[in-house]
């Protein structure tokens, strides 16, 4: 019988089919990082969302088989210690082709159009005392026209370009940061860091692109540019962001992902006196719909890799 234990049973809001094989599956609403270990004693089958799986845990686990990551980043489990270990590691892929582009570009009409300021603006009485039928203290800007830039070209940078360019705007894949030779199809990285008016990301955390935008990036982007990160938190300096935004480099950012998250030690991105910047708490993906498609993917991978034919391995 295959022991199965979902540790972090809390950060998906659907449902799990039992798995059409013979199996233990134990749920776990939290689990602790330090506990880790302990709660995966026995277990041949782990399912994890963002707890970390390192070599040191790795190695404390003989009875470890497979690692199924309910969701498509991979950085917080060791691929290298599992592929040593002869661990199968599968992802999820495709659940949040919908929801995540939608979520992006909710967040550059936001941003172009001053949402949030204008709402504020209205609770804190200033239409009801205007000598004029509306109000303009904040320019807007349209979608339609400008550039976006997206840096990643998975199922999510090609779902926000499909409805970017519903919307009229010029779209812009850029190549990898520092690449010799530009493929067919993108734009140098340092071209779009200079031409977008709006930069989106949609690619993993690795070495390589840890940091990818940081001080340089952004005093090399336009004053009037917006980035936008429903990817990792880990891609962008959070502190030179939040400089570049007070001192006006750029004209604003919005991050659905933050590099810890929980935030509880504090993030520069969550100081109250940040201009036009947004912060929604890591839900792009999470719709509905999105979610049951995760969790029926989660469970594919167990039964795929039960058969002894794994599907969508990462290691």
């Amino acid at each position: 019988m295959m022991r199965i234990v979902c540790l972090e049973r809390d950060s998906i809001k659907a449902t799990f089919r039992p798995p059409r094989i013979e199996h233990e599956w134990v749920d776990l609403a939290i689990t602790p990082q330090a506990e880790v270990v302990t709660q995966l004693a026995g277990a041949q089958v782990a399912v994890v969302n963002k707890l970390r799986l390192g070599a040191g845990e790795i190695a404390a686990l003989p009875d470890l088989r497979m690692v199924a990551i309910s969701a498509t980043g991979t950085d917080n489990v060791d691929l290298a210690a599992c592929k040593a270990r002869g661990i199968v590691v599968s992802n999820v892929r495709g659940y949040a082709v919908n929801t995540v582009p939608e979520h992006a570009i909710l967040l550059m009409l936001a941003l172009r159009r001053r949402l949030l300021d204008y709402v504020a603006d209205v609770r804190a009485g200033k239409w009801t005392t205007s000598a004029t039928f509306c109000l303009f203290d904040h320019p807007v800007g349209d979608l339609h026209g400008a550039t976006l830039g997206v840096v990643g070209r998975g199922g999510l940078g090609t779902g926000v370009a499909r409805l970017a360019e519903a919307f009229g705007m010029r779209v812009l894949f850029a190549e990898h940061k520092g690449a010799a030779t530009v493929r067919e199809g993108y734009t140098a990285f340092e071209t779009v860091v200079r031409e977008a008016d709006v930069i989106s990301l949609h690619c993993p955390l690795n070495d390589a692109t840890r940091g990818l935008f940081g001080a340089a990036e952004f005093a090399a982007m336009k004053r009037s540019a917006i980035l936008v990160n429903t990817s990792r938190g880990g891609l962008a300096d959070e502190q030179a962001l939040a400089d570049a935004l007070r001192a006006g480099e750029i004209a604003g950012a919005a991050f659905d992902v933050l590099s810890k998250e929980p935030p509880r030690e504090g993030n520069p991105l969550l100081a109250p006196d940040i201009p036009n910047l947004i912060v929604t708490p890591h839900m792009a993906w999470a719709s509905a719909e999105a979610m049951q498609a995760l969790a029926d993917q989660v469970v594919d991978n167990i039964e795929a890799f039960a058969a002894g034919n794994p599907r969508n391995r990462v290691a």
